[in-house]
């Protein structure tokens, strides 16, 4: 075989890797940690343990689902932990109207920092980084202020979505399929989704195709502020506790990392959202994988930055092709 033979393929075979890291290795990586759990971690293979699994990825899904589409705008959203603490800290003030009164001025809540997101964005042109990190330290300020300290959520309602189930499946995880399915849905069939991808892959473009970027932008913020209240109130559902001094701490890493190691590229203009339920899928096993076998939650953060570098890493690659 003639060097240029074997300088031409070298390329070509390191195209193929990337290009199969970038569509399925959140799924690859899936199944190696299952594969890996099943053998080396005792009683993983349970149904209580795959319920435990399932319950605990419900919130960092729906907040990834709303990071994807502030990301497929070519955006973040750095707010999602601070909107988590806010709605616990707003449902635990409301509770005593009643709990469909708390839930909706949670998801409330969740709305108007989305809306300041995207009013800052789309009318001021402040960049998303800056914009939702205001908020991120402004949203947990004001959750504080609600709620300084920890408080007993006590209601039957609550308790029931919490740790209920329909035909043993628990509340939390179908809420979370329904609302997948109803953001990959409108990603991909509505006239929203379509404007959203075009804003993402050219936002001069858009503006001069006449599509509406502005109130696009902000509904995209919005969406992802009411998203990630309903993860808040579903945490503090199942925990039956308020607590805005840590709910929601570093879920926007999480949720980020979900989001781009699922195959949605940093720059914008594509939304994968099988991929972004894989990838929340991923974190939370690594997540169990290294808590079962006693290592300290800082080598999780060290894990989930590793993933998210391999992942742009590989996206970037496939993008100077």
């Amino acid at each position: 075989m003639s060097e240029l033979t074997v300088s031409r393929r070298l390329p070509l075979d390191k195209a193929r890797v990337l290009t199969f890291l970038q569509e399925y290795g959140v799924y690859a990586g899936v199944a190696v940690l299952l594969l890996a759990n099943i053998a080396f971690t005792p009683h993983f293979l349970s149904a209580e343990n795959f319920r435990t699994q399932a319950v605990q990825v419900a919130p960092v899904l729906i907040v990834a689902l709303g990071m994807a589409l502030a990301i497929g705008s070519e955006g973040v959203d750095l707010s999602v932990g601070s909107v988590m603490a806010l709605s616990t800290s707003l449902l635990s003030l409301y509770l005593g109207y009643g709990p469909w009164i708390a839930l909706l001025v949670a998801a409330v809540g969740g709305a108007a920092v989305g809306l300041a997101n995207g009013s800052l964005i789309a009318f001021i042109g402040v960049q998303p980084i800056v914009a939702t990190l205001a908020l991120m330290v402004a949203g947990r300020g004001i959750a504080l202020v609600l709620l300084p300290q920890l408080k007993d959520v006590r209601d039957p309602g609550l308790a029931s979505l919490g740790s209920g189930d329909l035909f043993g499946l628990p509340y939390l995880v179908l809420i979370a399929v329904a609302l997948a399915l109803a953001v990959g849905f409108t990603v991909r069939r509505t006239t929203f989704g379509r404007q959203l991808l075009a804003i993402g892959d050219s936002r001069p473009a858009a503006r001069l195709a006449g599509l509406p970027v502005r109130r696009v932008l902000i509904l995209v913020y919005v969406c992802s502020g009411v998203l990630a209240a309903i993860a808040g109130v579903l945490a503090t559902a199942r925990l039956q506790a308020s607590d805005p001094t840590s709910l929601g701490t570093l879920m926007e890493l999480s949720a980020i990392t979900a989001v781009v190691v699922g195959g949605t590229p940093l720059t914008g203009g594509r939304i994968r959202i099988g991929g972004t339920v894989a990838g929340a899928v991923l974190i939370q096993l690594l997540t169990a994988t290294l808590i079962k076998h006693d290592l300290p939650p800082s080598w999780t953060q060290i894990a989930q930055a590793v993933v998210i570098v391999l992942a742009v890493y590989a996206a970037r690659e496939r993008g100077k092709r």
